[in-house]
């Protein structure tokens, strides 16, 4: 059986839309792409380092990442580290709609009882990476196995939430961390069940 990863670049108040770059997802109006510029240093890169080019992995997107990444990667260099990752690794895409454009080695997933095929077959773990729309799915279905959090100290106040409409009340516990010299605190946590409320008996 397969793992799945996600890993997560996200503000103070949740938002994880666009931050890498003010055209990566401007959509709802969100004016703050690339608000991570700036927080990198040697131990946020060794984190990113770990989980893009470290065990091998296959991807697992929503349409709308997917339809960002796919006409990004395949332009990048061959010798950039993730391009020579994502470009030929399965990528594996919950969407309700045919895949546009078109990126190698990628492969429709209709509804998350074919994401749960696909995790009790052999293969790679996958990694989910953007997605927002995936986590309270995810979630509320009990197939996240670890969650990687980089989280930024800025408040955005806008844009696409991890933890968005629909995610279910759930406990977890904290597997890893470490804080950045410019203050990201990164974070690995795995799921734990349902929250249980102290008896008041």
């Amino acid at each position: 059986m397969r793992k799945i990863t996600g890993a997560v670049f996200v503000s103070l108040d949740g938002v994880m839309q666009a931050p890498a770059g003010p055209e990566e997802d401007p959509s709802g109006g969100f004016v703050l792409g690339g608000w991570m510029q700036g927080y990198s240093d040697a131990l946020t890169r060794e984190w990113v380092r770990g989980y893009l080019l470290g065990p091998p992995y296959e991807l697992l997107l929503g349409r709308k990442t997917y339809e960002i990444f796919a006409p990004y990667w395949p332009q990048m260099p061959p010798d950039n580290p993730i391009a020579a990752r994502f470009n030929p690794t399965a990528k594996w895409v919950l969407s309700s709609r045919d895949l546009s454009p078109p990126w190698p080695n990628s492969h429709r997933l209709s509804d998350l009882e074919a994401v749960r095929a696909l995790k009790a077959s052999e293969g790679p773990d996958l990694l989910v990476q953007g997605s927002s729309t995936l986590y309270p799915q995810l979630l509320a279905a009990g197939l996240l196995d670890r969650l990687i959090l980089q989280i930024f100290p800025l408040v955005l106040g806008q844009g696409k939430r991890i933890f968005g409409e629909g995610t279910p009340p759930g406990s977890l516990k904290l597997v890893g961390s470490g804080v950045s010299s410019t203050g990201v605190v990164m974070t690995i946590y795995e799921p734990t069940g349902p929250i249980q409320p102290e008896s008041s008996s």
